[in-house]
């Protein structure tokens, strides 16, 4: 058994309810600019998350992973929460690597693709003011 203070309470959660919520002595994850690991004496940090697996140990050393969208880490004090759309929890490396890659990557080619229509939406409308003499 480990030192209460030396260890964390990691929470995971999701827009419709709480995935995780546990102790962890060490939280993997991996932010745009690379993987990093957070320790219980760590300093106070805030990164965003890109699709990738998260992993984290609990208080007895068994490590645990999840698969996760793109989302927001906070870490305050001994407190570590991951807001994130998507997480899928599991044991299998080789399956909750496939979720990254093709579920949560889809996702986002999907945001792309309607940011990118919303774009020319917004400059046909304009185009069409312009057309108008409406707008300057």
């Amino acid at each position: 058994m480990t030192d209460p203070s030396s260890e964390m309470r990691l929470k995971v959660v999701l827009p419709t309810k709480i995935l995780i919520e546990t102790a962890a002595i060490k939280v993997i994850a991996e932010a745009e600019n690379g993987m990093f690991c957070l320790l219980p004496r760590h300093i106070d940090f805030v990164a965003t998350l890109i699709p990738s697996l998260l992993s984290f140990v609990s208080p007895q050393g068994q490590e645990q992973f999840l698969a996760i969208d793109q989302g927001i880490l906070i870490k305050h004090g001994d407190e570590v929460t991951v807001a994130t759309q998507n997480a899928v929890p599991g044991g299998d490396l080789g399956i909750l690597r496939k979720t990254v890659e093709e579920e949560f990557h889809l996702i986002d080619e999907r945001e792309k693709t309607a940011r990118s229509v919303l774009e020319n939406l917004e400059i046909n409308t304009i185009r069409h003011f312009i057309d108008l003499g409406e707008y300057p």
